[in-house]
């Protein structure tokens, strides 16, 4: 489980990473707990509109690409300006988002016979979906599902549409399907307090 500490710090350098990419900062926030960080993990910025909670960028790496800090400000980045549903964030929205953060543990592949089963095999609340297929592959992280109340097949077929498949494309043998855990950072209010996000793991 990745500590307070780093985590807070980690949201306040993608925070920081978006304004100086925004003209609205010199030097990115670069805490002591992240100085020399050996931890390798894939990472997610989610941008949401506060109050609303509506999304405004999500993207990230699903495996480590160089060090937690350099993968942090780059999936900043692309959650803000590069997210292809939403034109780049601008300067007077800087201070109308929540920045939150996901970082991923290792895909570990999901086995199941038969195929059909699936389903019982993942924990709302606590895992993200990766699947891969020849034509495409998706990635939804844990949080999802919970926010639109899917059930664990809802958020399979929702995992086949991310991919640019058919819904039920998961039942596939040569589809795979990967699950993940994550922790989760964010802030509370624009430039606010930083939290834990701790989901409700419910069995569906």
């Amino acid at each position: 489980m990745i500590s307070e500490e780093v985590g807070v710090g980690l949201v306040r350098l993608a925070r920081s990473a978006i304004m100086r990419d925004l003209g609205l900062k010199k030097e990115l926030d670069l805490t002591d707990s992240l100085k020399n960080l050996s931890i390798r993990r894939g990472v997610f910025v989610t941008l949401y509109q506060h109050e609303s909670k509506e999304l405004r960028g999500c993207m990230g790496l699903p495996l480590p690409r160089s060090n937690i800090v350099d993968d942090t400000i780059t999936a900043a980045r692309l959650a803000a300006f590069y997210d292809p549903r939403f034109p780049p964030l601008t300067q007077s929205e800087a201070d109308e988002v929540v920045v939150e953060l996901t970082l991923l543990t290792e895909p570990e592949e999901i086995k199941a016979e038969p195929r059909s089963s699936l389903p019982e095999h993942i924990r709302i609340g606590l895992d993200g979906l990766i699947i891969e297929a020849d034509e495409g592959a998706g990635l939804l992280l844990p949080q999802v599902p919970v926010e639109y109340g899917w059930d664990a097949e809802e958020f399979l077929m929702h995992l086949c549409l991310k991919a640019g498949l058919r819904p039920t494309d998961w039942l596939r043998g040569d589809v795979k399907i990967y699950r993940f855990n994550a922790d989760i950072f964010a802030e509370e209010t624009p430039r606010g307090v930083i939290k834990r996000i701790t989901l409700r793991a419910h069995h569906t």
